[in-house]
């Protein structure tokens, strides 16, 4: 069902922020962030808010589609997308991602930079507020989606917490770790509860667990043969405003983000192609995407390539630039 409801904007504040909000849940987001934070601030960091941003949102995902919660009827409710309109409701994965991103970056760095701790809690509280707040005015999700989403994911928060030097070390040093970093999440991929009709829940949970795949392999692979994750030689800059240029740091984002979106152009072209010949259908047909045997290679080659890219392409780039 498409928003089909006219609306008029009596206060454009609130319209723009929770709109600016909203987006802070969604790809755009993602694709930036998170390979900033490994550009620019710290790799440990970066490494914890990826394994629990992927894991929290695999859960929420397949939470929506196993509970089978509808979202808010319209009418009444104004619905200000229309995308992610046919995915179930219960848990919001947008307050999910914003309280796993948000508490974990704070919980990763309180210990290792000096700032006041009033601040960075003030500040993970304040981002997860408004990315939830940004569902109930989108008329997106119940205010008992945006709870449940957000309580789900401070659970999981304090559930993995203590594993996290653990799962971090193995990821890091095990021999394993790409086979395993491929594999099971391919295995979750193609296991993804069956629906009635289809639904984008299945192909954002393969972007995700794609990206953190490529991701977690390049992690390894600096680890095994670049600088040691546990030596002093890791490139670990710190916060950027202190201990870098603000051009440096534009200009690490700026390269990064251009070869990060250029291989998700090349790579969507080239995947949707070769299964395009393979299983006899134009690129441009929506319908034979959607389907299994096409969604799940395409969306995980893809991203699993953008994470990779991010971690292992952009910084051997960053350093052939003379940009570390």
């Amino acid at each position: 069902q498409g928003c089909t409801q006219k609306y008029i904007v009596k206060n454009y504040f609130y319209y723009y922020l929770f709109k600016f909000s909203t987006a802070l849940g969604e790809e755009i987001f993602y694709i930036t962030f998170l390979p900033f934070t490994y550009w620019n601030i710290d790799h440990s960091v970066s490494r914890r808010m990826i394994i629990v941003w992927s894991i929290v949102m695999y859960i929420g995902q397949v939470s929506k589609d196993i509970l089978k919660w509808p979202r808010p009827l319209s009418p009444p409710v104004v619905k200000l997308e229309m995308r992610t309109n046919a995915e179930y409701g219960m848990p919001s994965t947008h307050a999910m991602a914003a309280t796993a991103i948000s508490f974990s970056f704070f919980i990763a760095t309180m210990n290792q930079y000096k700032y006041p701790f009033e601040l960075g809690l003030v500040a993970a509280f304040v981002f997860s507020t408004l990315v939830c707040l940004s569902r109930l005015y989108t008329g997106m999700h119940t205010v008992l989606d945006v709870i449940g989403g957000a309580l789900i994911s401070a659970v999981l928060l304090v559930l993995l917490y203590p594993a996290w030097d653990t799962i971090d070390h193995l990821l890091l040093t095990s021999p394993f770790c790409p086979l395993f970093s491929i594999v099971v999440p391919l295995v979750l991929c193609y296991n993804y509860p069956k629906l009635d009709y289809y639904s984008p829940t299945r192909g954002d949970t393969t972007t995700i667990l794609g990206a953190a795949a490529g991701a977690t392999v390049g992690f390894w692979l600096n680890n095994q043969y670049a600088a040691s994750a546990y030596s002093g030689k890791s490139v670990q800059p710190g916060f950027p405003l202190i201990s870098s240029t603000v051009v440096f740091v534009l200009a690490r984002f700026s390269v990064g983000i251009v070869v990060v979106l250029l291989t998700r152009w090349v790579m969507k072209s080239v995947v949707l192609g070769v299964l395009g010949h393979r299983y006899k259908f134009p690129i441009r047909d929506l319908e034979a995407r959607r389907r299994l045997e096409v969604e799940v290679p395409y969306k995980f080659v893809t991203y699993s390539s953008v994470g990779f890219t991010a971690t292992v392409i952009v910084p051997l780039l960053h350093e052939l630039l003379g940009l570390l």
